[in-house]
């Protein structure tokens, strides 16, 4: 797609007020049964890159738990598309920020599955200031209680549910490398996250269960034109090597892999899908 044109919408967004519509590969997407059988926890899946893996799981095999905040409309469209693939899906709305609804998460998966066979911590917040006397302190500490405190209770309470062969997948990001100063809060949990990730893997690997985290460039969600100044959403992505921005079916498919038993040999692996921008 051409790179987007200024625009805005209230928090948290909505795919269809996305302009244009994001790719999570609802034509092109076509599975092999990489994930047959499995049962997949994907937080934040209502929209954007969360869908997009939730969907591609799905087509691949795998039924899905789909977590979000309160987007009803787009995660029933989530769960369609994973019901069409003909697997189950099981909504489950809330905040993150509160532990308890991150054991209860976790609790309905238990319930609806019997076991977790991957995890994927996908679910962010983020908001963009021009200075850090302009961060409300409100504002830092949900940053850090959605990006990552949330992702040390789902954590903690799905590892039990989890065999040898499970795979824990975060969403990290380009910011953890290359921060933007209006992303202050964001970029410091997305190097928290790496640092979870690389330390979390030693910790599960005697018992097999793999950890990695995928780190997504500019890619078009609804989070962008929800949290982002309309001047910073023109043209978005097209910083980039490839000069363009990402879409999120261009993303899903290093989840499949680090879900998959193709990737019975990596942990601790932070894959970059940035549109040529390196981490090195």
């Amino acid at each position: 797609m051409s790179n987007p044109p200024a625009q805005s919408q209230p928090y948290p967004g909505r795919e269809d007020q996305l302009q244009p519509p994001a790719d999570h590969g609802e034509r092109s997407y076509r599975g092999a049964e990489r994930l047959a059988g499995k049962k997949a926890v994907v937080t934040g899946a209502d929209s954007g890159i969360g869908r997009a893996v939730a969907l591609a799981f799905a087509r691949e095999g795998a039924d899905v738990l789909i977590s979000y905040l309160e987007e009803d409309d787009d995660a029933k469209e989530t769960a369609r598309l994973v019901e069409e693939a003909g697997q189950q899906a099981v909504l489950v709305p809330g905040d993150l920020a509160d532990p308890a609804h991150c054991r209860a998460v976790i609790e309905r998966a238990k319930e609806s599955f019997g076991r977790i066979d991957v995890l994927v911590n996908n679910a962010a917040f983020q908001m963009s200031r021009e200075d850090i006397v302009d961060i409300p302190d409100d504002e830092w500490d949900r940053t850090f209680q959605v990006n990552i405190t949330a992702m040390f209770h789902l954590c903690k309470a799905a590892v039990p549910l989890m065999q040898a062969g499970g795979s824990i997948i975060n969403t990290a990001s380009i910011q953890e490398d290359q921060p933007s100063p209006h992303l202050l809060p964001y970029a410091a949990t997305k190097a928290a996250i790496l640092s979870f990730t690389g330390n979390l893997a030693k910790m599960l690997g005697p018992r097999g269960i793999r950890v990695n985290c995928v780190a997504p460039g500019p890619i078009w969600t609804p989070l962008i034109p929800a949290t982002l100044p309309e001047e910073m959403v023109e043209g978005f992505g097209s910083d980039t090597p490839l000069g363009r921005v990402g879409q999120p079916a261009e993303v899903a498919p290093a989840y499949v892999l680090l879900a998959s038993d193709e990737a019975s040999y990596m942990s601790g692996a932070n894959v970059p899908v940035t549109g040529g921008k390196p981490i090195i």
